[in-house]
């Protein structure tokens, strides 16, 4: 783990697993918690987490695109399109990520 944070692309794949992990939490624990208990105090904490994990993976990934000279209709769009699909960042981790 502490060689991911060496280089870029290992901080974007701390960054895609972190953001997956967020969402994660964020349908499977704290929205049943809001809607079937009433309790949204750790929607309204985890929300913005997500969300700032989110755009920091979206920066990042063309930040990296941009640095690593990938070829846009390649790899680049793929990562992008990763970040919109609901745990996309998973998979796009293991494909494409951890190869590079």
């Amino acid at each position: 783990m502490i060689d991911l944070l060496k280089t870029k692309i290992g901080r974007l794949r701390i960054l895609a697993i972190l953001e997956g992990i967020s969402l994660l939490t964020l349908v499977f624990i704290a929205l049943p918690l809001k809607y079937w208990l009433g309790n949204p105090s750790l929607v309204k904490m985890i929300g913005p987490i997500h969300g700032t994990l989110f755009l920091l993976f979206l920066f990042n990934t063309l930040s990296v695109g941009v640095e690593q000279h990938w070829k846009f209709k390649e790899t680049t769009w793929k990562v992008i399109l990763a970040c919109f699909i609901p745990f996309g960042t998973f998979y796009i981790d293991k494909k494409i990520l951890s190869r590079l």
